[in-house]
């Protein structure tokens, strides 16, 4: 347990806390938290992982913007729906190229864990756009993402980090509640949606 593994710990529980509240200062700890967990990564030869930062550091400010724009249009961040054949397309999608970049992490690095890596970091990136457009099933992936996350990093002897990922899977389900709790309210109100 190093003070870069706390301290990005730390973040984290700050970002996705935040994210759960909808509050925009989410992405400001989520980046931090990324750039923190790259080098950390990096460090235990997770490079799909590392890799997986860079992304979410992209799909950070994204999200940011998108939910900046619905903020400024609706004063608040509106939950959006997702149609189920979306989210079978795009879980496929991400399976693949799981593979493909577990694959090549195999072939051309010395990466620890390539294919669970690579297919937790590419399910990751899915749950993070699903957050960056609102939709409530990015809780419900991040859930099983993040029991199996806990996982690899006790196998790792990232301790803390395992922690910090079981305390994920809490806030994800918690997420998961909050976010139906404000669909229901603006189900009831009349919102059809951007």
């Amino acid at each position: 347990m190093s003070a870069l593994e706390i301290f990005s710990v730390i973040i984290s529980l700050i970002g996705v806390s935040l994210t759960v509240m909808r509050n925009m200062w989410c992405w400001l700890f989520n980046f931090i938290a990324f750039v923190l967990y790259a080098w950390l990564f990096y460090e235990y030869k997770l490079y799909g992982e590392t890799i997986l930062q860079f992304f979410f550091i992209v799909v950070n400010f994204y999200g940011f913007y998108h939910w900046l724009k619905g903020k400024q249009q609706d004063h608040e961040i509106r939950i959006e729906p997702i149609a189920g054949k979306t989210v079978l397309i795009q879980m496929i999608m991400a399976a693949v190229g799981g593979a493909i970049f577990g694959l090549s992490l195999h072939h051309f690095t010395d990466a620890a864990l390539p294919m669970l890596d690579s297919q937790l970091a590419a399910f990751s990136l899915l749950a993070t756009y699903w957050t960056s457009r609102k939709h409530i099933a990015t809780w419900v992936l991040w859930v099983f993402v993040d029991i199996v996350y806990v996982g690899m990093f006790l196998y790792k002897d990232l301790y803390l980090t395992a922690a910090l990922y079981a305390a994920f899977v809490g806030l994800a389900a918690f997420g998961w509640y909050q976010w139906e709790q404000v669909k229901k309210k603006q189900s009831s109100t009349g919102f059809k949606g951007i």
